[in-house]
């Protein structure tokens, strides 16, 4: 019956046996009954007495995108999407999933280089302790990371790429000089919106922004930084080693997904409601960054202001590519397309994708500025104006104002989030330990400084 098909088929013109087809699109007949199962490529005739499947010709590239888009690895049920699309907008997806796929790729590099240095790292350690040399160098005692550094942002890199950096003198050990964190947050509704769904909170512990998007924005940005305050609790004064941070930092990307999952879930569209989130847990001595979306956060040191995350967006990985200018990305019609956020748990929402967000260790030194802000604060105020505003502000909270003052100036298109530290010597506990202060004044004033930067 096969060979008097194929007879009919090659006579008529029309169509073909699964055999034939198979040799078209160079997929399997197997590979093509599951795709029949699922919808995704059905025959264009299925005989009725004996269930045989024929294809049309013309079928044939369609079956050779789908074989092409399993290749990248793309899920069936995104192939599903793409195959049912226009070519311009199939092209768009494709970018929008291999530009994900890189940055994840990007992502577990950067905690294969960390494993590397802390391995190493420790390495050392042990090597100085068999040689009974009782020196390990300064680096520290195994299971820290001192002397290689964690993963953080490299000074003047593209996009924020991420190395092992050599940490400052006054981030841990013995002797070392204890560091505080002096803190401010503001967010703001802009000039146009009429919701403010942006959060931003800053506190002894933590510094967070989120900026929520879709009919339940609002409450999917203040569950993000509220499921992280548990976490902010827990790394403080807990002595706890580099690899347990990152732990903890997986833990609460976890928490934070479910959170936002479990605030959209009211909505008539859940699949369209999600949030960016970017945050720093201080431990004391290091900070941990958790990051999706298209949220900054910047780093001032030495005069420089670096940029320490790497925008989630469709428009940054073609930038990244190479295909679009940073100049021509601002004014690019899918400029808001994010290719990484905390979304619903349904069905992908059309500007986001559900994904676990970015966590990185940064070692940190006296003096250093961090800056975590909004798109509603970076996308109308350039690098330069950022720089001066950070600069000229003496204190966290005379940088918040004038940063949200740049974004009105600027038109203040969307809401405003944004969140300035800074990292400074805590004068009070350094002293007690001294001898110039009471350790029972210390304990007074240190409390007080922490109940100032948590109102803050």
């Amino acid at each position: 019956m096969e060979r008097e098909g194929r007879a009919v088929g090659a006579a008529s013109g029309e169509l073909v046996t699964i055999g034939e087809f198979s040799r078209l699109s160079r997929l399997s007949a197997k590979a093509l009954r599951r795709y029949d199962e699922l919808g995704l490529l059905r025959p264009a005739l299925v005989d009725p007495v004996n269930g045989y499947r024929y294809y049309d010709p013309a079928q044939a590239e369609r079956a050779r995108l789908v074989a092409w888009l399993r290749r990248i690895g793309m899920p069936l049920s995104r192939i599903a999407r793409v195959v049912a699309l226009d070519a311009g907008a199939a092209a768009v997806e494709i970018r929008a999933y291999w530009a994900r796929v890189e940055a994840e790729t990007a992502a577990r590099r950067d905690l294969a280089m960390y494993l590397v240095g802390h391995l190493a790292a420790e390495g050392r350690v042990m090597a100085a302790i068999s040689d009974g040399t009782g020196s390990t160098g300064g680096r520290g005692a195994p299971g820290g990371v001192r002397g290689t550094g964690g993963t953080a942002g490299r000074p003047g890199s593209p996009g924020g790429r991420s190395e092992a950096v050599r940490p400052g003198a006054a981030s841990g050990g013995p002797g070392a000089v204890p560091l505080v964190i002096r803190c401010a947050a503001l967010t703001d509704t802009g000039a146009v919106r009429t919701e403010n769904q942006d959060a931003a909170f800053a506190g002894p512990r933590l510094l967070a922004v989120a900026d929520g998007f879709g009919e339940r924005g609002a409450e999917a940005s203040a569950a993000a930084i509220e499921a992280l305050r548990p976490s902010a609790r827990g790394v403080g004064e807990s002595g706890l080693s580099a690899a347990d941070l990152l732990n903890t930092l997986e833990d609460t990307a976890d928490s934070v997904s479910r959170a936002v999952r479990e605030a959209v879930a009211p909505g008539t569209a859940p699949d369209g409601s999600g949030t960016t989130l970017t945050a720093m847990l201080w431990t004391g001595s290091r900070l941990g960054l958790v990051h999706i979306g298209d949220s900054r956060a910047y780093l001032l040191r030495g005069g420089g202001l670096y940029r320490i995350t790497h925008d989630h967006s469709l428009v940054q990985a073609m930038i990244d590519d190479g295909s679009l200018s940073p100049e021509e990305a601002a004014s690019h019609p899918e400029r808001a397309l994010l290719l990484k956020a905390l979304v619903g748990a349904g069905r992908s929402a059309p500007t986001a994708v559900a994904a676990r967000p970015d966590i990185r260790l940064r070692e940190v030194r006296a003096g250093d500025r961090y800056l975590l802000c909004s798109d509603g604060l970076s996308a109308v105020v350039d690098e330069a104006g950022l720089r001066e505003a950070v600069i000229a502000a003496e204190t966290p909270e005379d940088a918040v104002r004038r940063l949200v003052g740049l974004a009105h100036e600027a038109g203040g298109p969307d809401n405003v989030a944004c969140v300035v530290a800074d990292v400074v010597t805590d004068v009070v506990v350094a002293d007690a330990a001294a001898g110039h202060v009471s350790a029972e004044d210390a304990g007074a004033e240190d409390v007080a400084a922490e109940d100032v930067a948590a109102e803050a």
